[in-house]
């Protein structure tokens, strides 16, 4: 079994649940809390054993590249003025040379041709899918769960979740099979997958949460640009047709979602990794209960 070594972060979307603020910033690197989104998705990838980071990006996005690079000239400033603590938080999510790759999708076609966009890079390997607009706290981290569960059945691993009582018509829901072993009963067979299922018509109430790990035949699937909801690219399209001729198992992860491309989802992420920081917790939870109070 091959290991899973590189990561696609689809980053082209214009974030328009997230204006204006996403205007001029590309929506990933919104703040949540103390770092961007993209350096707490970058983090679980890493902490999953992922070497090769995949980036596809469009017009505007070169924040992104220039976030994990060097600013010689502001770390040169920060060196000389002594100032070793700011530094170190300004180096701290910079890769290796060789482990980030940016590819431009130039044409916004969906989800399923971005994921296209990255097939000479990934080759013949099988890969990850980080969709970064869900952040997703959890340990062990949420993608490790998900390569963990791959390297036990193999075949292709989707993370799902609950949907909120009576929402599940809202979401791309997953249709099960048996249970595998271990995981305590959360990993099961997947035998479809049904998007916005009308209400009571839901084959089960747990919905896609952004995590896939997948084979690399799912490109040959995608190169006919077959084009779905929306008059768009759909993975999930190339992923039913994949689970024709390949092993899919959906994975409950333990953790909690946050979507950060909405801004309430945000907000919700921002005061939840707030109140969980090591230096700053504790002024955090005094800051909202006293924004409560009044």
């Amino acid at each position: 079994m091959r290991p899973v070594r590189k990561a696609v972060l689809p980053v082209a979307g214009f974030g328009t649940r997230a204006m204006p603020a996403a205007k001029a910033t590309p929506k990933n690197l919104l703040n949540v809390f103390d770092r961007p989104i993209l350096a707490h998705v970058v983090e679980e990838g890493r902490a999953a054993g992922i070497e090769h980071f995949i980036f596809i990006v469009g017009r505007g996005q070169g924040p992104i590249e220039d976030y994990f690079d060097h600013n010689v000239e502001l770390e040169s400033q920060l060196e000389a003025k002594g100032k070793v603590d700011i530094l170190a938080l300004a180096t701290a999510d910079l890769p290796q040379p060789g482990q980030m790759s940016f590819i431009r999708q130039m044409r916004a076609n969906g989800l399923g041709h971005a994921v296209w966009c990255a097939r000479d890079l990934i080759g013949d390997e099988p890969f990850a899918v980080m969709l970064p607009d869900m952040l997703m706290d959890a340990a062990p981290a949420a993608l490790k769960q998900c390569i963990d569960a791959y390297q036990q059945v193999g075949g292709n691993i989707v993370a799902v979740e609950p949907a909120p009582p009576g929402q599940a018509h809202k979401y791309g829901i997953v249709s099960l099979g048996d249970t595998a072993a271990g995981f305590d009963g959360r990993l099961k067979t997947m035998t479809g997958m049904v998007e916005k299922p009308p209400p009571g018509t839901e084959p089960s109430n747990l919905f896609i949460s952004g995590r896939y790990v997948l084979h690399p035949e799912i490109f040959a699937l995608l190169a006919d640009h077959q084009k779905g909801a929306g008059g768009e690219i759909q993975l999930t399209d190339a992923m039913l047709r994949l689970m024709a001729i390949q092993d899919f198992h959906a994975l409950e992860y333990q953790g909690t979602t946050y979507d950060c491309g909405d801004v309430l989802g945000l907000l919700r992420a921002n005061l939840a990794f707030g109140l969980k920081h090591a230096e700053h917790g504790g002024a955090v939870r005094d800051l909202a209960a006293g924004l409560l109070k009044g």
